[in-house]
């Protein structure tokens, strides 16, 4: 009896414990898919698209097998579609990610390029402009008028007034022969005060008064800047004696240091725009007279003449200008954003815009530089479509498909029954403008500008180069454009360039 009421309870207790487990595994499910409950929607690929990979637009480099939120960013991750592979030559970005990013494009424009060359000058006077005044003939100085170095004077200004006794005594000789009325006489005794360097001038007046005149007032023959003054009152002159020397000012030189690198932009009779920090929100035009044959061994420039009107006299020698030489040869060449080249170890290119959300980079070969335009001179036509901004994205996904490897390798035959082999795809650098502050062993300092593709702003820091050879033929103050490689150790250089040529 005992043992059949034990068999009841045991049977019992069973049955509710199966209950209790039914019950929990299906308030389990219910409480997954209940309403109340949020889930994360698996993003299904359109009907007849493969998906391959999802990736971080921002580091396409780096594959997932299935969608989600980027660990790198803020943002889902994007599929790659196999069908989205089109042309092998070129790479595809989804518009979103264009439009998101900021991406600019801009078309290839035909048109004349004015290269500038901005310098630093100096004002001085114009040494061809020059009037030296010299006593004609052996006397003394009876008079010196108030002058001296740095006065103003106009032309016909009184120097001093000389005492010539030869003068005096030829003088005399010719109002005795004119009394006589020989003609040939006097003709020839007029002569003889030519031939002793007497003015025309005086000549008439000794023979209008029919008196001598021994003392003759020496006068500036043209206006400007009294340069020299060696004359005092009381001196002895001789024959030929530099009196006075003046300077004009109606033309002023402007010299300007022009680095010898630049030296070849410049040429004579080039057109010339000074800014004087004296004359604010004035523009003064001139022109280029002459490029001096011998440069400065300490700064290594050639100084070059610049010639400008100073009709009012507001330029002063001494003062400093700002010039900038500008020449359009009227050429008519394809013009793009300097921005949109992209500069590579073995050239440069520029990322075209095809339809379809297409981009092929293109080598192209450039030429002078103006402002924000840079010529080309092969590889692209006019009216086609470059990218401006946001390379980077373009960069790295064409770097991953191995694109830019295939565009930069040299077109040499092979054998057509030989498959040739993949291109290996380099791995995208960071880069960035700066300047070089300092050069030490294995390492460069660099006063960088941001790199956009680390979200790292602009300042100045050491870097550790990947090879001593970068920074060969590189100096302090040298701008160039750093390309950088995340290490475990930090940033690490991988390539500088300067002027175009990669290292």
């Amino acid at each position: 009896m005992m043992n059949a009421k034990h068999l009841k309870l045991a049977a019992l207790m069973l049955a509710f414990l199966a209950a209790g487990t039914a019950a929990g595994y299906w308030w389990a499910n219910h409480a997954q898919t209940g309403p109340g409950t949020a889930t994360t929607a698996v993003p299904q690929a359109p009907a007849g698209r493969k998906v391959l990979y999802w990736y971080d637009p921002m580091v396409p480099q780096q594959h997932f097998d299935k969608p989600g939120k980027s660990p790198f960013m803020d943002m889902a991750l994007v599929p790659k579609y196999a069908d989205e592979g089109g042309d092998a030559a070129s790479v595809k970005i989804d518009p979103r990610v264009m439009q998101n990013l900021g991406m600019r494009t801009a078309s290839v424009t035909r048109g004349s390029l004015t290269p500038t060359l901005e310098a630093t000058g100096v004002l001085a006077f114009n040494e061809r402009d020059v009037s030296i005044v010299q006593a004609r003939a052996a006397g003394f100085v009876e008079r010196v008028f108030a002058r001296a170095p740095g006065d103003r004077v106009t032309a016909g200004s009184p120097l001093v007034d000389l005492l010539v006794p030869e003068w005096s005594g030829a003088q005399q000789e010719f109002l005795a022969l004119k009394k006589s009325g020989e003609t040939a006489l006097i003709d020839a005794a007029r002569q003889r005060m030519q031939l002793l360097g007497m003015p025309s001038r005086l000549i008439r007046q000794v023979e209008r008064s029919g008196v001598p005149h021994p003392v003759v007032t020496v006068s500036f023959p043209m206006g400007g800047v009294i340069r020299e003054l060696d004359v005092r009152a009381g001196m002895t002159v001789t024959s030929g004696q530099t009196l006075a020397k003046v300077n004009g000012l109606g033309t002023v030189w402007l010299d300007v240091a022009v680095p010898e690198a630049l030296a070849q932009q410049i040429r004579i009779g080039q057109s010339a725009q000074a800014r004087l920090p004296a004359l604010p929100g004035e523009v003064i035009q001139g022109r280029v007279t002459d490029i001096l044959p011998e440069a400065n061994l300490d700064t290594r420039t050639l100084k070059v003449r610049v010639e400008l009107p100073n009709r009012h006299g507001r330029l002063r020698p001494g003062l400093t200008a700002q010039v900038r030489l500008a020449e359009s040869n009227g050429q008519s060449v394809l013009l793009v954003p300097t921005e949109a080249v992209i500069r590579t170890g073995k050239g440069a290119m520029v990322m075209v815009a095809e339809s379809g959300g297409h981009y092929r980079p293109v080598e192209v070969q450039t030429g002078a530089e103006a402002g924000d335009k840079t010529a080309l001179l092969s590889g692209l036509s006019e009216g086609q479509k470059v990218v401006t901004s946001g390379q980077f994205l373009i960069d790295s996904d064409a770097s991953l498909q191995g694109i830019f490897a295939a565009a930069d390798a040299p077109n040499t035959s092979a054998d057509p029954g030989t498959k040739p082999a993949p291109a290996k795809a380099p791995e995208a650098l960071h880069e960035a403008e700066g300047r070089i502050v300092g050069i030490g062993k294995g390492e460069v300092t660099i006063a960088h500008g941001p790199f956009r593709t680390l979200g790292m702003p602009g300042m100045t820091m050491r870097f550790p180069l990947a090879r001593a050879q970068l920074v060969q033929g590189l100096k302090v103050g040298d701008k160039v454009r750093v390309g950088v490689r995340e290490t475990d150790s930090g940033l690490m250089v991988e390539r500088l360039e300067k002027n175009g040529g990669a290292k």
